[in-house]
């Protein structure tokens, strides 16, 4: 499926090899080589999807998504010349669903974009089929609607990243049993063998922190082995 890509990025010829390859799968591509550029083009309001660069010329990376997320749940894939973890880290801290490091050949980041977006179209024809009930999951208070691409604890609506979505609603899906972290690597980065298991830590205490804030806890951890439920 077509999508509005917003490419972010200070190198021109990072930009040209981007597009090129998004626009080869079918995306629209829109380019910003800066911070301010980037506003602009987001703030018009239809792109489905953003790679951004971590160093800009008049704004981080960092704080650039950290300003999407405060309007919006778009997905987010960072790009950055720095491969530490800490950076890493941090950047999906701040709501980023992927992290990729330069240099990437174009064939990768094409298998990132469409893992990212298989979150949200609903879950990968490899994992667990969803319960009876179709694209719609529950679980005590909880319920995800796969379609939207909304949770809800109770009545309020609790704003997940596609990837803690994914995430979450795997846990879901099969209710008592005990995800390990490789499981769950599997099922939100299904291109990617470098991320951690200190990755699946941070986003599943972002799901708990947004959960918490509003009295739940969504999230069990079995010391040792992974991760389940809470209350199956």
């Amino acid at each position: 499926m077509s999508r509005h890509i917003l490419v972010v990025d200070d190198e021109a010829r990072i930009r040209e090899v981007v597009q090129y390859a998004l626009a080869r799968e079918g995306h629209r591509v829109t380019v910003a080589g800066d911070g301010k550029s980037a506003r602009e083009a987001f703030g018009r309001g239809d792109v489905e999807l953003v790679v951004l660069d971590v160093m800009l010329p008049d704004v981080d990376g960092l704080t650039l998504c950290r300003e999407i997320r405060a309007a919006s749940r778009v997905p987010i894939l960072f790009l950055s010349a720095r491969s530490d973890e800490i950076d890493r880290v941090l950047g999906l801290e701040l709501g980023g669903d992927d992290y990729l490091t330069k240099p990437f050949s174009p064939r990768e980041l094409v298998a990132r974009v469409k893992a990212v977006l298989r979150r949200i179209e609903g879950p990968a024809e490899s994992t667990p089929a969803p319960t009876p009930k179709g694209t719609r999951l529950r679980h005590g208070a909880i319920t995800i609607d796969l379609e939207r691409h909304e949770v809800r604890y109770g009545s309020e609506l609790v704003a997940l990243t596609p990837t803690e979505l994914g995430m979450l609603a795997a846990l879901i899906e099969r209710p008592g049993i005990v995800l390990s972290r490789g499981q769950l690597m599997k099922r939100a980065y299904a291109y990617d063998n470098l991320v951690t298991e200190r990755t699946i830590d941070t986003h599943v205490r972002r799901i708990r922190a947004k959960f918490r804030a509003l009295g739940g806890d969504p999230i069990a951890t079995v010391h040792g082995v992974g991760y389940k439920a809470a209350g199956a």
